[in-house]
């Protein structure tokens, strides 16, 4: 290790009480809480950071917390984690499994809060080590892209001050001890899309008397699936999924209308307006081939926004954890189709770096059929799976690589 930050995260970390950060693991996967009632876990988070010598408020946003340490002199870091769960039936076996039925940490924020108060209170306690001001934020609702959004609507930079640099880091999938950068794109644009089909509603008997809202449905979704094959260039990375369709109430009852509940990923403003365009015309056409009485209902929802890293921020990260972790550790893996509402507190000025930290235990990992990594990515439980289940082996490096992160911003003595 030759740089200073490298060294001074190898003091703050060397003695680390895994053994505590782990229990705080498993109590926060054993009580899942879903989006914007993240009430316990806002509290036991809040209650490490009091005890580690934060301001520390709640309620920021609904259910965010915020420490803050001021350091003296130097520039003002923000490390953030996300608290939600997901509404997931957890199948992993664990004897910590979540105890709330159809709730889970299938996505690992109960690993990203760990990591975060592991890195608080190291950094906490190395303060002669370093200068400047440490803003630690847990934010609720990123699942649902509402998190950031409240914060920082309900005064974050204007009652804690504005950072100079934001950091955050994701669990993924793939074999435990990689850090995959990304210096620009590394999460896509996310966009929800609902379509309501309005037909004339009848007897299954007399379908003549009737518009079919449900074959009209049927029509439209697969049609959807020429938007990315045949509007969109080949050079371009784009998703759209179906994930819903709803209709009717019985056998023999026609419907009066049909809803549909679609998703895309796009990485690029031009390409989500050019998809966004089809939809709509997709849906008007189909709706008027079939004869519906009105035109249908086209509706865009949450919108999650790209996550480009500012390049000269995530070298400065990647390259210190390549220091700390060791050559081959750090590595670009191009952009993912994921998506992240971490970059609305950044205000589109802020710069910040976002990495992801990979979970996968070795024996799971080494089990998954596959010769290529990408072969065996497809094998293993990823985030949002039922058997989604992060090594315990992952809590020291991840606090190392928010501690490590942290102070290749800061003042370092």
């Amino acid at each position: 290790m030759t740089s200073t930050a490298a060294r001074a995260a190898h003091d703050l970390t060397v003695g680390l009480p895994v053994a505590d950060l782990e229990d705080l693991y498993r109590d926060l996967h054993r009580h899942p809480e879903l989006s914007l009632h993240e009430h316990r876990t806002a509290r036991k988070l809040a209650g490490r950071l009091r005890g580690a010598g934060f301001e520390t408020a709640e309620g920021v946003g609904g259910t965010g917390v915020v420490g803050r340490l001021r350091n003296g002199d130097g520039p003002t870091v923000l490390l953030r984690a996300d608290m939600d769960a997901l509404p997931v039936q957890e199948a992993t076996g664990l004897p910590y499994a979540s105890t709330a039925p159809g709730v889970m940490h299938a996505c690992g924020h109960d690993l990203h809060v760990t990591w975060l108060t592991g890195a608080a209170e190291a950094l906490a306690a190395g303060r002669d080590a370093w200068h400047g001001t440490l803003l630690v934020v847990g934010q609720p609702a990123e699942e649902t892209g509402q998190g950031a959004a409240r914060m920082v609507a309900d005064g974050l930079y204007e009652r804690f001050g504005r950072p100079d640099t934001l950091l955050g880091q994701h669990a993924a999938p793939g074999p435990a001890g990689l850090y995959p950068h990304v210096p620009g794109l590394i999460m896509s644009a996310s966009t929800d899309v609902d379509i309501v089909v309005h037909g004339r509603g009848g007897h299954g008997s007399r379908p003549e008397a009737t518009v079919d809202p449900v074959v009209t449905a049927a029509h439209l979704v697969t049609r959807l699936q020429t938007v990315v094959s045949r509007e969109i260039a080949a050079g371009e990375s784009a998703v759209l999924t179906v994930g819903r369709i709803e209709a009717g109430s019985r056998h023999n009852i026609i419907p009066a209308e049909a809803r549909i509940a679609l998703n895309l990923r796009t990485q690029s403003e031009p390409v989500r307006q050019r998809m966004l365009a089809a939809v709509r015309r997709i849906a008007l056409g189909e709706c008027l081939a079939s004869g519906c009485p009105r035109e249908p209902e086209v509706t865009v929802g949450s919108t999650f926004p790209m996550t480009v890293n500012d390049a000269g921020a995530d070298a400065a990260v990647a390259a210190v954890h390549g220091e700390v972790f060791g050559a081959g550790t750090v590595f670009d893996p191009g952009p993912a189709m994921g998506s992240e509402d971490f970059p609305q507190l950044a205000l589109g000025a802020i710069p910040y770096a976002y990495w992801f930290v990979t979970t996968t235990p070795a024996e799971v990992w080494e089990q998954a059929p596959g010769e290529t990594l990408p072969e065996k990515l497809a094998a293993v439980p990823s985030n949002h799976s039922p058997h989604f289940a992060p090594d315990l082996s992952t809590v020291a490096p991840g606090v190392r690589t928010l501690v490590s992160g942290a102070l290749a911003f800061l003042s370092v003595a």
